[in-house]
């Protein structure tokens, strides 16, 4: 391993988390960013070497990013980046510590997600089946209802195969981070909906992509967005409209409902309970809302 030049050791480090722990696209994107402006940071301060990166750098660095005033979790963000970079690098230079190990995040107050309730997606399913185009119509239900659903991330729903939805058993395998596989629950409403587009999408194309267009192309990304920004739009004024808001409302209601905390956890993929925990959060904050607004007490 070259220890030498910085950029070489963080192109390696992209290769091995995109290669081997084959980690979403967007994660990689977001470690190439925090990644390359710290290179840059250390360019600026004649640093070319992964020795001369000290703690004292690290926390330079961190008054850096203070400085273009950056939100706490971002900075946050940026800092773990460091940290996972740096444990690639010592299991191959000897004598070498981490020089963020210590040092720790800023304190923020994580921000609760925005939401929509069950009430508002089924409103939504009401707009899209006003699309004159069958095709795109299901095809447009079938993605809200994975989003929701199955509390997809779009990630997981754009790299969907023909075979990874089991009508027969009524699942979805989903490739999740980590290359790790989780099978989740379908519906049976769900899945009536999607089967009215998985039986057109039959006679389009012979890819292997479950989500296809009318064409036969495959479905990005940048569609999902479009499709659930416009959508939702119509129906909230919630100010983000992204797939994300799907899966964050997924998971609220089923804990609203009574699901139990490890379920939802394996069901979304998390890794760490701590990240699931933060759908109790908006579920008590629900109720707040709902008791200040009806109860005779409030």
């Amino acid at each position: 391993m070259n220890e030498i030049n910085l950029n070489s050791l963080i192109n390696e480090f992209l290769s091995e988390i995109e290669s081997v722990k084959r980690y979403s696209a967007n994660t990689i994107s977001s470690y190439k960013i925090d990644l390359t402006q710290f290179q840059k940071f250390t360019e600026e301060k004649n640093i070319s070497t992964i020795r001369q990166v000290s703690e004292k750098t690290i926390k330079h660095y961190l008054i850096h990013l203070n400085q273009l005033q950056l939100s706490k979790s971002t900075v946050s963000r940026k800092l773990s980046s460091l940290r996972s970079f740096f444990d690639f690098i010592i299991q191959s230079i000897e004598d070498i510590e981490n020089p963020a190990k210590r040092i720790k995040n800023p304190k923020f107050k994580r921000k609760l997600p925005e939401i929509i309730n069950l009430d508002s997606f089924l409103k939504i399913i009401t707009f899209i089946d006003e699309d004159q185009d069958v095709f795109r119509r299901n095809l447009n239900k079938t993605i809200f209802e994975l989003l929701y659903g199955c509390s997809l991330r779009v990630t997981e729903l754009c790299d969907l195969n023909i075979h990874d939805v089991d009508f027969s058993k009524n699942t979805v395998k989903v490739l999740g981070k980590g290359s790790k596989y989780r099978i989740v629950p379908l519906g049976s409403k769900s899945s009536e909906i999607i089967k009215e587009y998985f039986d057109q999408r039959k006679n389009i194309t012979a890819s292997n992509h479950f989500l296809v267009s009318k064409d036969g192309n495959t479905i990005d990304r940048w569609y999902v967005y479009r499709v659930v920004k416009k959508y939702i739009g119509k129906e909230n004024d919630i100010e983000k409209k992204s797939p994300h808001v799907l899966r964050h409302s997924s998971a609220t209601e089923m804990l609203n409902k009574g699901a139990d905390l490890m379920a939802v956890k394996e069901i979304l993929g998390h890794q760490n309970l701590s990240t699931t925990q933060i759908y109790t959060q908006v579920s008590i904050e629900q109720l707040k809302k709902t008791y200040k607004s009806a109860h005779p007490k409030s």
